[in-house]
């Protein structure tokens, strides 16, 4: 059962997406990526920590075979962004000639996969793509090409379905939005 309303920490948060919203969408989304590539066996890149729950899903929404390989990446400090990324588990492996789908929770500013991108680039992949569950347009800082988008959302905070506030709300199967009420 929904909980309209969740504190974590010193915040309240209210029903933003729906758990049975984030599914329907992830699912269309991996009918999406299934199109195009079906054959081509790409490769998989969640960017940890907040992507975890997104990527499951979306992975197995895709309908194809495929490689993994993960990434972890910090910006966050309770609910703003840093400014400096941090990696904390660097890429690595053999992705030259691949198709490379990289996995997002959320993009805001933009600087953490501005920086991957140009990274994965060096190692000469046939293609990059860019699956995000959430996007917040007004807060976009570069010009990234962004193919796969489940909602696009306000420039408000959220937590849920991976996404935290200082490593906490993670697990609700829902995206809460901070509620400034």
């Amino acid at each position: 059962m929904e909980n309209d309303k969740v504190r974590i920490h010193d915040k309240n948060f209210k029903i933003f997406i729906t758990r049975d919203e984030i599914k329907a969408r992830v699912n269309e989304m991996g009918w999406e990526v299934t199109k195009k590539y079906k054959d081509l066996k790409p490769v998989f890149v969640p960017i940890l920590n907040g992507s975890f729950m997104f990527a499951a899903d979306f992975v197995r929404a895709c309908h194809f075979d495929s490689d993994m390989m993960f990434v972890k990446v910090k910006s966050y400090e309770g609910m703003s962004s840093t400014g400096n990324i941090k990696w904390e588990l660097g890429f690595s492996g053999h992705i030259k000639g691949r198709h490379i789908i990289i996995v997002e929770d959320i993009i805001d500013s933009g600087n953490t996969l501005k920086n991957f991108i140009e990274e994965i680039k060096e190692e000469e992949p046939a293609s990059v793509a860019i699956v995000s569950l959430l996007l917040k347009p007004d807060a976009i800082k570069h010009d990234i090409p962004m193919d796969y988008i489940g909602f696009r959302i306000p420039n408000a905070f959220v937590v849920g379905y991976g996404l935290d506030y200082d490593d906490f709300g993670r697990t609700l199967p829902d995206i809460y939005q901070l509620d400034e009420d």
